[in-house]
């Protein structure tokens, strides 16, 4: 079954709770299996200066849904947390980004794989390492090397949080 990994960001109404509440829906998507999830961390937003800070995490799937398929999955979930995009890379209730599948390299007018932007946010790296940090990403490196390759400037503001239990589960 391929893997796919999510990166979860949200910096509106209870934050922490908006990821837990996802990490929950992403278990309960159709030919899904939830595997593991990373602690919270919090980081500064990536946009503009004068909204909250976000709380961010990775979960790691199994799935037998295509990448497309995932990612209006991944969509529909957002939409459930009444997103409302007000500008680029502002606030949200959730943002659900498809991170990595398996070891595909994708192009599509909606989708690119993987991310691009995954080897320059430390908040996206730094939960991904703590789940698996010798993963290669396709035309990129290993997740710690691409860690190595980051600027103390670029972790500033990215601080985990307590462990979350997901004992519920």
């Amino acid at each position: 079954m391929p893997i796919a990994w999510i990166g979860l960001g949200s910096n509106l109404e209870q934050p922490s709770q908006q990821l837990l509440t996802a990490f929950q829906e992403l278990a309960q998507l159709p030919q899904t299996q939830l595997r593991q999830t990373s602690r919270l961390w919090q980081s500064k937003p990536m946009g503009p200066q004068d909204q909250p800070d976000f709380i961010n995490a990775v979960a790691q799937l199994d799935t037998e849904l295509e990448p497309l398929q995932l990612l209006d999955a991944l969509q529909q979930l957002e939409q459930h947390h009444q997103r409302v995009k007000l500008r680029h890379w502002g606030e949200r209730t959730l943002d659900l980004d498809l991170l990595l599948y398996d070891q595909l390299e994708y192009q599509h007018p909606r989708l690119t794989l993987p991310h691009p932007g995954i080897t320059q946010r430390a908040f996206v790296l730094l939960p991904l390492a703590e789940l698996a940090a010798d993963l290669y990403i396709p035309g990129k490196g290993r997740v710690s090397h691409l860690l190595d390759q980051l600027t103390l400037d670029d972790f500033q503001g990215v601080l985990p949080l307590e462990a979350n239990s997901l004992s519920g589960l």
